[in-house]
Formats: structure tokens, C-alpha cells, sequence
């Protein structure tokens, strides 16, 4: 009997799991973004001090539950030097959340170059894919509309896949809980159909 009600439990109460990268150049908030959504999503979680995080050397890993499903979070150091680790983890993930600084125009096209190389892997072939413009907060950043448009020649490589730009500001929160919610409700969809066609939105 015992036996029959755990596996009813754990039935119940099981989690799916889902592998989600953070991606992006250094300094670009991956880790303060990581740190937020933890924050939001984990009811017990006393989080880092926001202002005293330090650029990632190697990885920072998080987990959170948002319904049924556990996101299991990699964020990725994004030195030029680390990121040919990347596509070392390319084939365990479900999803990518690609994280690009609005204030630092001068390592925009350092950032295009690598998030080109990142989705011209065939590993990541239909893994959503949510872009975020941060530091939104900054006057003078550059737009959702600026970054789309300076990544646009990147489209066609985007391929058979959800993908998104959101605006977010990691430091403040704002925007956290969409993009979360978006990946959530794409990650789910893409393990139970075929990915379908989708322009960068």
C-alpha cells in the first residue's frame, strides 16, 4: 500500500525537468539575471547581493519550479576565452536565453558574432531561443527595435524555432518574470509537437 501511494506522489508531484542556458558576453547581466529569477521564483531564496556580483568564471547553475516544470539553469561565462565552451553544452539544453547589454554599443557586433556562432549549431537546431535587451533602465540604451534591427541579418539562421526579443532590466527585475513564463510555455510545447517555423518577433 505504501508502495502504491508514494508512486501516486510522486506522480502527482513529479517535475519535468528542462536544461536552460544563459548566454551572452561578459558584463552583459546573465548572472544578475539568473540571481533575479531565482529571487522571484524560489520562495526561500536569499539571493546574492546584486551589486557585488563578479563576471563568471566557468558557470553559475540555478533551479527553480514554475508549475510542473523545473528550468535548470546554466549560466555560462561569456569571456571571449570561455565561450568556446559553450556548444560543450549545447546538446543537454531546452531552451537559451541569450542576454545582450543595451548600453555597450561598442561590443554590439562582438555580441552579434557570438550569438551568430551560437545558433549556427546544429545541437541547438529548435531549442527556443529568448533574447533579452537589458539594462533597459539606462537612459540612452539601445531599443528592442536597435538590437533587432542590428541582428536581423541573423534571422535566416534562426531557423525551425520559438524565439523572442524582450526588453528586461536584471538589476531592477522588470522583465524577469516574462521571459521566464515565455521559455517556460515554449520548452513545454517544444518536447510534445515538432518546433515550427517562427521569425524573430
Amino acid at each position: 500500500m505504501y508502495t502504491l501511494l508514494s508512486g501516486l506522489y510522486k506522480y502527482m508531484f513529479q517535475k519535468d525537468e528542462y536544461c536552460v542556458l544563459i548566454l551572452g558576453l561578459d558584463n552583459a547581466g546573465k548572472t544578475t539575471f539568473l540571481e533575479q529569477t531565482k529571487t522571484k521564483f524560489s520562495k526561500n531564496y536569499k539571493g546574492l547581493n546584486l551589486s557585488k556580483i563578479t563576471t563568471t568564471v566557468g558557470l553559475n547553475i540555478g533551479t527553480i519550479d514554475v508549475g510542473k516544470a523545473r528550468l535548470m539553469f546554466w549560466d555560462l561565462g561569456g569571456q571571449e576565452e570561455l565561450q568556446s565552451l559553450w556548444d560543450k553544452y549545447y546538446a543537454e539544453s531546452h531552451g537559451v536565453i541569450y542576454v545582450i547589454d543595451s548600453t555597450d554599443e561598442e561590443r554590439l557586433s562582438e555580441s552579434k558574432e557570438a550569438f551568430e556562432k551560437m545558433i549556427s549549431s546544429e545541437a541547438l537546431e529548435g531549442v527556443p531561443l529568448l533574447v533579452l535587451a537589458n539594462k533597459q533602465d539606462v537612459p540612452d540604451c539601445l531599443s528592442v527595435s536597435d538590437i533587432k534591427t542590428a541582428f536581423s541579418d541573423c534571422a535566416p539562421k534562426i531557423g525551425k524555432r520559438d524565439c523572442v526579443v524582450q526588453p528586461c532590466t536584471a538589476l531592477t527585475g522588470n522583465g524577469v518574470n516574462e521571459g521566464i513564463e515565455w521559455m517556460v510555455k515554449c520548452v513545454v510545447r517544444n518536447i510534445h509537437r515538432p518546433p515550427r517555423q517562427k521569425d524573430i518577433t
